[in-house]
């Protein structure tokens, strides 16, 4: 419930910001920025399982070559009162798994040749009911509002730049300007630092979900500290780094530089 209202008050607060950003530059930059970050993050919403599984070189699992994977997606969903997802195998050695699709009816569950070597079955049923507790939530759906709005102030800042250096906004005789510059460059850094929070709070949430859903902490427990040494020593070496999020861990190592630009939570936090 927490996560929930969390994400609520941090999606508030980047309409907020774009309200703002959009006050102080005018009405048709807003509505241009709107019309243009809409229409590519529709492209996206709707395309996102397929470019995201091309990117990771994702395959589908045949059934007969993965029963018992396929038999525990099965029934997981079937605890959550979800269609059975999609399949997909990844072909790398690093241990790590995502959910991705734009609604319980077109997702999709990966996971890498890597988690299935290293994870017990008790463990790998925690990581797939995380995944699919991402689908139960809309976490797809979420993200990509946060990423439309984080998107559009981002746009709009770029105007606004030009704006304050060049002239215009509101004010004509260039009161706003230090103002509208000042917002143009603090804007899109706490846009991304929202988005993030965000996104760290939606693995909370499905972490939750999956313990709640198998009633079984200690498995997706166990699975998390495996998973977050495993992929320190040996991280995903093809892919965009853009899709760190998606996976139920960083597959990408180092640590990053500092929490507010962390696409996942501490590990020791979630765990607890």
């Amino acid at each position: 419930m927490f996560d929930q209202l969390k994400t609520v008050i941090l999606l508030g607060i980047l309409t907020g910001i774009l309200l703002g950003i959009g006050y102080l530059i005018g009405p048709t930059a807003l509505t241009i920025a709107f019309i243009i970050v809409i229409a590519l993050n529709l492209i996206t919403y709707f395309f996102s399982d397929k470019i995201v599984l091309a990117m990771y070189r994702a395959r589908p699992a045949p059934k007969a070559q993965f029963p018992k994977l396929h038999a525990m997606v099965e029934e997981i969903a079937r605890k959550e009162n979800l269609p059975k997802p999609k399949v997909y195998i990844i072909p790398t050695d690093t241990a790590n798994a995502f959910a991705t699709g734009r609604s319980p009816k077109h997702a999709v569950v990966a996971v890498t040749e890597g988690i299935l070597r290293l994870l017990t079955e008790r463990e790998l049923k925690g990581v797939l009911a995380h995944e699919l507790g991402h689908v139960k939530n809309r976490d797809i759906l979420v993200a990509t509002v946060a990423a439309t709005i984080a998107g559009i102030i981002s746009y709009i800042a770029q105007m606004a730049q030009f704006a304050a250096i060049f002239g215009g906004g509101r004010d004509e005789n260039g009161g706003n300007a230090l103002g509208l510059l000042v917002m143009a460059i603090l804007a899109p850094i706490i846009a991304v630092i929202i988005q993030l929070a965000i996104s760290r709070s939606r693995e909370y949430l499905a972490d939750a979900t999956g313990a709640k859903t198998l009633k079984d902490a200690d498995g997706l427990a166990n699975a998390l500290i495996k998973l977050e040494q495993s992929n320190r020593h040996n991280p995903l070496h093809f892919g965009s780094k853009a899709g760190a999020s998606l996976f139920i861990v960083n597959p990408f190592r180092g640590r990053s530089f500092a929490m507010l630009f962390s696409t996942h939570p501490d590990m020791h936090s979630r765990i607890q």
